[in-house]
C-alpha cells in the first residue's frame, strides 16, 4: 500500500477480518437526550448522584459505547419496542438508564431512575418513549 493513500472503511474491515476471527464492531456514539422542555434529564440525574454511584452508571454507559448493540445482559436488556435499559447497581440500589439506538450509530440516553420495584414503572417507560419520539421528530426537522 503506497504511503499517503487514503484508507477506506472497507480496507480497514478487510484487514481486521483477515487478522482476527472476532468481528470488530466500531465504536458507537452515546448522546444525552436534550430539549427545551426537559433540559438534559439523564445528565441532571447523574449530577444528583454522589461520585461512587455516578461512576457505576457512567461505567455501564461507557460499555454501551464500546460494545454497541452487542452489549449483553445483565448490562443491557429490552424494555419495550425500541426502548432498552442499561442496568447497574450500587450495593442494593438498582439504577437504570433507558435508551434507544437512533440512526447513524448513535445511542440516545432518554431517562434515568433508581429502580425500587420489580418492573420499571409504566410512567418511566412512557417518559422515555415520549422523549424518543421528540428526538426522532427533531432529526426529521434538521
Amino acid at each position: 500500500m503506497p504511503f499517503g493513500r487514503p484508507c477506506s472503511r472497507d480496507t480497514i474491515r478487510g484487514i481486521l477480518s483477515s487478522t482476527t476471527k472476532k468481528t470488530v464492531t466500531p465504536l458507537w456514539s452515546v448522546e444525552f437526550f436534550e430539549d427545551e422542555d426537559d433540559g438534559c434529564p439523564v445528565q441532571d440525574f447523574l449530577d444528583d448522584l454522589d461520585k461512587p454511584r455516578r461512576a457505576k452508571v457512567v461505567a455501564v454507559v461507557a460499555l454501551l459505547g464500546e460494545h454497541g448493540p452487542n452489549l449483553p445482559f445483565p448490562y443491557s436488556s429490552q424494555v419495550r419496542g425500541k426502548i432498552r435499559e442499561l442496568r447497574t447497581q450500587y450495593g442494593k440500589e438498582r439504577y437504570r438508564v433507558l435508551y434507544f439506538g437512533a440512526p447513524a450509530r448513535v445511542f440516545v440516553l432518554l431517562h434515568a431512575l433508581e429502580k425500587s420495584t420489580e418492573k420499571i414503572p409504566e410512567g418511566d417507560i412512557k417518559t422515555a418513549e415520549a422523549r424518543m419520539k421528540k428526538y426522532l421528530k427533531q432529526l426529521e426537522g434538521d
